[in-house]
């Protein structure tokens, strides 16, 4: 079967019943390892890897690539899934195969319900998982999101001062819940605040603030209530806003004069700054050995653009390659470096 004969199948599927679902795609033919991964993910702070417990079902592509999921039984509305493969080896029980997830795994997510067609096209250069082509006009939105995530973060590497910070997650919170809310869609908004109140992102002390000030996590609350009512991720939001709302409310009511006498632990900082000084400078070394030892050719080369400060597009024309195939290498770079931005990668090479 070929891409014309998968292009066939979904829109076959496109007439078929509304009780079935199918989503078929193709991966790179050349891949060593045809396995490919269903997961359902109701938790949404688990969208960003692959874990066991969320896989539902396996397949084997085919020799020329394709794959095909089916069955009947879908919820009536959105559902988060992912679906992934990875290069490993089937036997590969280590470390760089913990929960399915190879540093060289592809994935992509998308919302999908009931009586939904979904194609997963391979792309120029056997990219997988970088379009979608749906009867449901929801499937592809959190892969917009994506994109204005990334533009968010090179938006922020041009200005790096307090107040054109502060300006910008203004703006970038607005920019992202304006977005997910004109896709009339509470489950890409949930995407969206993972994103922006996640503790390990610089965004969560402007999320507090915005929490006391902002009606829109009450209002998408009663979305939530309203589309679903019964599912983990509406108590999971209910039970976390709550949360971080006492929090925010414990640091509002911490009296002015309370600090630290700095006199007094100024010292031990300075032990503390120096050894973690040191401990970071080691583990730089270590990951630039890394880097030059698993990254491929063409990622090396990428991954020198990024410390160049260039964008997406400059890459792209300067390789010869389409923006996707770009966002791909990206991609991989940050899962082999164990990175989350450019940012970061930048900073493990200064």
């Amino acid at each position: 079967m070929n891409t014309i004969h998968v292009y066939i199948v979904f829109l076959l599927g496109m007439l078929g019943c509304n009780a079935q679902y199918s989503f078929s795609g193709q991966i790179s033919p050349s891949a060593d390892n045809k396995k490919v991964y269903l997961s359902i993910i109701e938790n949404y702070r688990k969208s960003s890897r692959v874990y066991a417990d969320q896989v539902l079902l396996e397949t084997n592509a085919d020799a020329e690539g394709n794959f095909t999921f089916e069955g009947d039984n879908l919820s009536p509305k959105n559902t988060m899934y992912r679906i992934h493969t990875d290069d490993c080896n089937e036997d590969n029980k280590g470390g760089s195969h913990f929960f399915r997830n190879c540093a060289s795994s592809r994935s992509i997510l998308f919302l999908a319900k009931k009586g939904d067609t979904i194609l997963f096209p391979l792309l120029q250069n056997n990219q997988s998982f970088c379009d979608i082509t749906s009867n449901n006009p929801k499937s592809g939105i959190l892969l917009k999101i994506d994109e204005l995530k990334e533009e968010m973060i090179l938006d922020f590497m041009e200005y790096q001062s307090d107040a054109s910070i502060t300006l910008n997650l203004k703006k970038w919170f607005r920019r992202l819940q304006d977005f997910s809310m004109k896709a009339k869609e509470p489950l890409a908004e949930l995407y969206v605040y993972d994103f922006l109140s996640d503790r390990k992102n610089e965004t969560y002390t402007f999320f507090l603030e915005d929490l006391n000030t902002n009606e829109y996590y009450t209002e998408l609350e009663k979305r939530l209530i309203a589309t679903y009512p019964n599912r983990q991720f509406t108590s999971q939001y209910i039970q976390e806003r709550k949360a971080d709302t006492g929090i925010q409310l414990a640091s509002l009511g911490r009296p002015k004069g309370a600090h630290f006498n700095y006199h007094w632990y100024g010292g031990g900082l300075f032990l503390i700054c120096i050894t973690g000084y040191y401990a970071l400078k080691l583990k730089k070394r270590k990951i630039e050995k890394k880097a030059l030892k698993n990254l491929t050719p063409q990622e090396l080369t990428i991954l020198d653009a990024i410390k160049k400060d260039k964008t997406n597009k400059e890459i792209a024309n300067e390789l010869f390659i389409s923006h996707s195939t770009v966002k791909t290498h990206i991609n991989n770079i940050y899962k082999k470096l164990g990175a989350n931005t450019r940012s970061d990668v930048k900073d493990m090479f200064k």
